[in-house]
């Protein structure tokens, strides 16, 4: 049987390139069974038996997109001998977090830091070394554009084939306790990736859930395990795992990577540091927001409105028909029909477009000045509690307006339950 080492990464990190590189032209291009999905796969050069894989790219194990389900899906359920785990070096810290998974796994994981001829240009120094050694996994300096360090990373992906390395990695000790807990519970099950599950379980991954298929008391204990969690902590737990494993590449960071001097604060951070302060965040949201609908509503759109109302289809559109329709001997249920009626009834519908195009030119623009995006961040935590993020909060807000493109908007939410929400 092959050898099959998939090489998995975050979008843009340069998967397809490394991919290019070491299968030349030995490739197959298809989809995924049942999906729409790209899939590649290829032939090693010079190694007929070693089967490259380009998995779709994924910012995380905890799948939204379907690129995201199918990745996961194939490295739970198939597992790959080996993973090469392209990392971006210029953003290293964001690709670290899919990182962080990939070694729960129970397989080989390599670390190939791409784009290393950028980070050295931008001024980046990567310790490889110390980073080997928090990751406890091998890390190679890799340019695939310049096909430097490829064969490398595949040389130390080969010997590592079969032997796994325990993932350094570990959280605060009171979710370990609780993992620890729920991967007991699991001990029966024989799973290849039992403290993978486990943590899943702990972020109320539905899908494992179901995947599982848990007894009603093993359910109820691992409820009760994550909501003292949840209590004790004042958030849910999916956050608790988010924010544990970027503290955690933080800290480590702090001593394998050195950046360039930063400039002094932008005014940009100084803005964030007041519209999303924890105390202010809520009130200058509610004054924003006032405002917006006071210009839209009451000011401007309402003098945009009445103009439409009372001037266009009050006086000027109805005078002109109904002289024309006089000259013409029209009958008078005629001309009621086409006065009272059609022009009376689509004024009415226009009647409120002056209102709309004020309010979405306000959304427009907060949108552009990316406070938007800041109320989604700030809007997060309250969404929670009905098991909604913050981006829900952005076709909620248009959906005021008119609800034809607040149902359009609720298509960029990622999450299916969410977006039927």
């Amino acid at each position: 049987m092959p050898l099959k080492i998939s090489l998995a990464g975050n979008p843009n990190s340069g998967k397809t390139t490394l991919f290019n590189a070491l299968t030349g032209s030995s490739q197959r291009v298809g989809n995924w069974p049942g999906v729409t999905v790209e899939r590649k796969e290829g032939k090693l050069k010079n190694h007929p038996d070693v089967i490259i894989q380009d998995l779709p790219g994924i910012y995380s194990l905890s799948p939204y997109t379907l690129e995201e389900v199918v990745t996961r899906n194939y490295l739970v359920s198939e597992q790959p001998d080996v993973i090469i785990n392209i990392v971006d070096a210029t953003n290293i810290e964001r690709n670290l977090y899919l990182t962080t998974q990939l070694c729960e796994l129970g397989i080989p994981v390599v670390i190939a830091l791409n784009m290393i001829d950028e980070a050295r240009k931008a001024g980046i120094k990567i310790d490889i070394v110390q980073l080997s050694k928090v990751l406890n996994c091998p890390v190679v300096e890799t340019s695939a554009v310049r096909q430097e360090g490829c064969d490398d990373a595949v040389k130390k992906a080969l010997e590592l084939a079969g032997n796994p390395e325990k993932a350094a990695f570990s959280f605060s000790a009171e979710i370990e306790a609780a993992i620890a807990k729920i991967e007991a519970l699991l001990a029966d099950r024989n799973l290849a990736s039992p403290r993978w599950y486990a943590i899943k379980l702990f972020e109320r991954d539905e899908k494992v859930a179901v995947e599982l298929a848990l007894d009603e008391k093993t359910s109820l204990e691992i409820g009760n395990i994550i909501s003292r969690l949840e209590t004790e902590y004042d958030d849910s737990s999916e956050a608790l795992i988010i924010s544990e494993r970027y503290k955690w590449i933080s800290g480590q960071l702090e001593n394998c990577l050195v950046q360039p001097a930063r400039e002094k604060e932008t005014v940009s951070t100084r803005i964030d540091a007041v519209v999303t302060n924890r105390f202010l965040a809520l009130p200058i949201f509610a004054l924003v927001m006032f405002l917006v609908y006071y210009i839209s509503i009451t000011t401007i759109g309402s003098m945009g409105t009445d103009w439409v109302n009372d001037v266009l289809f009050g006086q000027w559109i109805p005078d002109v028909a109904n002289t024309l329709l006089d000259k013409m001997g029209t009958a008078a249920w005629l001309k009621g029909l086409i006065i009272d009626g059609m022009i009376g009834g689509v004024g009415a519908v226009l009647g409120f477009l002056p209102q709309m195009l004020v309010l979405f030119l306000c959304l427009s623009f907060l949108e552009d000045c990316g406070y938007m995006s800041r109320v989604a961040f700030i809007m997060d935590r309250v969404f929670r509690s009905f098991g909604l993020s913050g981006k829900s909060f952005i076709p909620m807000l248009i959906a005021t307006g008119c609800s034809v493109p607040g149902i359009m908007a609720s298509r960029t939410i990622e999450n299916e339950s969410e977006c039927r929400m």
